[in-house]
């Protein structure tokens, strides 16, 4: 909760590109590190979600499995 609590302070300072090595346990750049997530990714991974509770939502009927 610690290392959250810090990183949160970076970005506040102005810092975006901090963010959480979890190799080494500590806050550092990840511009500088070449870790940088595409929006592509968090697009779909949010659109897929969304299709996926919208399926579970349209569950109409619970099969009952005889034990």
């Amino acid at each position: 909760i610690s290392i959250v609590t810090e990183l949160r302070s970076e970005h506040a300072k102005g810092r975006v590109g901090a963010g959480i090595n979890v190799r080494k346990g500590t806050i550092s750049d990840m511009y500088a590190d070449h870790v940088i997530q595409p929006v592509l990714v968090n697009s779909s991974a949010l659109k897929l979600a969304t299709e996926c509770v919208g399926m579970i939502l349209k569950i109409d009927d619970v099969v009952a499995v005889k034990s």
